[in-house]
């Protein structure tokens, strides 16, 4: 039902962040209902009427919640005309169904809420098929347990082979034959991409990688680096697939830019998993600007979070890395002047603003510092039947001396590593 006045294609939510004394994992509880209330507003068709921290000494393991505070959350739902409850952290399919026969509402957990997230965001088929394979291993999980709960509950029900097993291996097959053909179609796309990649590498350019907590403001600056129209709204998980653009920085060097899908803590591990090819564009990069949101109280442990996703992808240590602090227009006037002295300091970080362009010009100035590149001598020999290469050496302008010789070309060149990698490749 929606309550009077109400939008009718509108859901109304309340938000649930369960603060359980006996899972100290680090996430201060009202930073993680900010982020939850957050997520909840990511997804469209949503509003959050409602949202609250539950201290809990123990998680109970039918109703999560004790008995006395179902009950006093049942009325005010009821009184809020509340129709989906969020609750941020694990629900198992045991408490669903009696939270849900309790306060007469439906339940996402935090997975449930991500996977419906990313399932409204994913633009490219890669993107797609990754979301549908991960919610339908999510659903497998949650359908296991499910029916092994009914066994227990309804005994035997006269079929064959035991109580339910019939349907428990049904479904489990259905979804089982449904995950190996998006499997087989994503292994084609996912060749499909290869060969762009491969493409790419050609092209005589750099790849910086924007990557950072949800919600960071990467999208921001990629438009303000390249003035393309990507989706960038205060809201988390924005982006999804990686978008990637040609650049020209103001020292005239030209790259590629690539904006990522955002990081997120305690990000659902059959998402961790669908995501990882996404991420491989950082995997690619020769440049990683980690955007951080400087303004936020839990900047440091969203940096650290970021920190072990990339290290967990094999991001190469050697892959140089420029932190980014973003929103510094959101700072109070002290602390703004304390963090940009702070940044001066130290030589890979820049304080900036992406909304309002300030510290953007020093920011670029290092990004194409960061990628000048050694140049080194070469003698080569090349045969006459060498043509092809001979012709992308004249290209990249790289041929310093050039010699005509019986059996081709000698040639002395002058190149970055990348570029001598390159030719090695053709």
């Amino acid at each position: 039902m929606t309550g009077e006045g109400a939008t009718p294609d509108v859901t109304r939510a309340w938000v649930l962040h369960p603060d359980i004394q006996t899972d100290r994992d680090g996430r201060a509880p009202g930073p993680a209902l900010e982020e939850a209330v957050a997520l909840a507003a990511a997804l469209p068709g949503l509003e959050v009427v409602g949202s609250e921290i539950v201290r809990l000494p123990k998680a109970h393991p039918g109703m999560l919640f004790g008995s006395g505070k179902v009950e006093e959350l049942a009325a005010r739902l009821k009184e809020a005309e509340v129709e989906l409850v969020l609750v941020d952290g694990p629900v198992s399919p045991v408490q669903q169904r009696n939270l849900e026969k309790a306060w007469k509402v439906k339940i996402l957990d935090r997975t449930g809420l991500i996977l419906e997230i990313f399932s409204d965001r994913a633009r490219t088929r890669e993107g797609v098929l990754q979301v549908e394979m991960a919610a339908l291993s999510y659903q497998r999980t949650r359908l296991v347990r499910a029916w092994t709960h009914l066994e227990r509950q309804r005994g035997a029900l006269g079929f064959v082979g035991g109580p339910g097993e019939t349907q428990i291996e049904a479904d489990r097959r259905a979804i089982d034959e449904q995950l190996v053909r998006l499997r087989r179609q994503l292994d084609k796309v996912v060749r499909t991409r290869e060969l762009h990649r491969a493409s790419r590498r050609k092209v005589p350019f750099p790849v910086v990688a924007l990557v950072g907590y949800t919600n960071a403001g990467k999208s921001t600056l990629f438009n303000r680096m390249t003035g393309a129209e990507v989706m960038a709204k205060d809201m988390l998980f924005a982006t999804l697939d990686p978008t990637m653009r040609g650049v020209t920085l103001p020292s005239g060097r030209e790259v590629i830019l690539s904006d990522t899908v955002g990081f997120i803590s305690d990000l659902p591990t059959q998402l961790v998993a669908a995501f990882r090819a996404t991420l491989e564009e950082v995997l690619e990069a020769d440049l990683i600007l980690h955007v951080r949101d400087i303004a936020h109280p839990e900047s440091d442990g969203q940096a650290e979070d970021v920190e072990a996703i990339l290290h967990d992808l094999g991001v190469a240590e050697e892959t140089p890395m420029i932190e980014v602090w973003n929103k510094i227009d959101q700072l109070t006037p002290e602390r703004r002047a304390t963090l940009e002295a702070l940044a001066a300091r130290h030589a890979g970080v820049h304080a900036v603003s992406a909304w309002t362009g300030e510290g953007l010009d020093a920011l670029f100035d290092a990004v194409s510092q960061a990628l000048e590149e050694p140049k080194v001598e070469r003698d080569l020999h090349l045969d006459f039947a060498d043509g092809r290469r001979r012709a992308w050496l004249h290209e990249e302008g790289v041929i310093e001396r050039e010699e005509q010789v019986e059996d081709g070309f000698d040639l002395h060149v002058r190149w970055t590593p990348r570029q001598e990698k390159r030719f090695r490749e053709l």
